[in-house]
């Protein structure tokens, strides 16, 4: 007897579904696009859309984005339509609704993405920011720790947010980052900012350690708000913060840069936590750095000493680095 075919579901259907199996940070990327998708095609079966209409949808919302000072022209938008629809169809083939063939998302190309505008700050404009960040607003102390945290660990602003008290190793002077692709990895910090953290936690909470760290005064958990409210606010007192659209991710790539220019590509990239190959190939097997090379670079980045190396290693240290973070801590404020 011949199996009766499966019905293919309708997008309203089948979005429902798969947002339910993707995770967290999935779902926040591609959420605004599927709903754009079900505002056109909600009552359209998967297999009836062909890549031409697929296309036609992209550049459509790359007319609708709203123009920003930092857009590209759409591009963006265009981008993660398409990967939100390559998204939702591999599940669909993955059920055998549709085949591989029949992928309509897979024959339709994305928008050549271009170079990024973020660039490592200098000394003095991490200086001036730092500095700015530590003597106004209505919470300057918090807003130097993230700053510190971030200069400190070169992590995204997800992985930041999402540190937990439990995620703090105060006598080996680690920090826990779980960050975007469920990767989890533990990054030195220096003495100074761990001892910090265990203070912070201490004064604004101090309740169950699987909850979020960094916090208000008032005891909530920070949001992306807090970083968003704090680059505008330096962009008020430093204009050219807003006119580059400076934000946290430019200080990873301040970190990163320094730590790659003065240890060298394997040590930056276990700094950074890539552990993919696509962006170096089989190569990067072979010259992977451990933690230990990645403490030494943080000792010469803050000048502080660290637990996991010895003394005469500890002992290293960077006039440049230590000038990177002179204005980031003010443990007299």
């Amino acid at each position: 007897m011949q199996s009766t075919p499966r019905a293919v579901p309708t997008f309203d259907e089948y979005i429902e579904r798969v947002s339910e199996a993707v995770t967290a940070g999935t779902g926040r990327v591609y959420g605004t696009y599927w709903n754009r998708v079900r505002e056109v095609w909600g009552s359209r079966r998967l297999n009836e859309p062909t890549p031409l209409e697929i296309r036609q949808l992209a550049e459509r919302m790359k007319d609708q984005i709203v123009v920003r000072r930092n857009s590209r022209g759409g591009r963006t938008a265009a981008e993660h339509l398409i990967s939100s629809l390559r998204c939702l169809y591999s599940y669909a083939e993955a059920d055998g609704l549709i085949t591989e063939f029949n992928n309509p998302a897979k024959r339709v190309p994305k928008p050549r993405r271009l170079a990024s505008t973020r660039r490592a700050l200098s000394e003095r404009q991490l200086a001036s920011i730092n500095e700015v960040a530590a003597s106004t607003g209505n919470d300057p102390e918090l807003d130097a720790l993230i700053l510190r945290l971030h200069i400190e660990t070169a992590c995204r602003r997800g992985g930041g947010l999402a540190l937990r008290r439990a995620d703090l190793d105060t006598e080996q002077c680690m920090v826990q980052l779980h960050e975007k692709g469920e990767t989890v990895r533990w990054q030195p910090i220096s003495p100074t900012l761990a001892t910090e953290l265990e203070q912070h936690w201490g004064d604004r909470a101090g309740g169950n350690p699987t909850d979020p760290l960094c916090r208000y005064r008032n005891g909530r958990p920070i949001t992306s708000r807090r970083h968003d409210h704090l680059w505008q606010r330096l962009g008020r007192f430093l204009p050219w913060v807003a006119t580059q659209q400076v934000s946290t991710h430019w200080l990873r790539h301040t970190t990163l840069t320094w730590v790659e220019r003065s240890f060298g590509y394997a040590v930056a990239r276990a700094f950074a936590g890539h552990n993919g190959r696509s962006d170096a190939g089989t190569t990067s097997t072979y010259v992977r750095a451990d933690v230990y090379e990645v403490a030494q670079a943080l000792v010469a980045l803050t000048g502080e000493s660290h637990p996991l190396l010895s003394t005469a290693a500890g002992a290293t240290s960077n006039s440049r680095g230590r000038a990177c973070l002179a204005t980031a801590w003010r443990p007299d404020r």
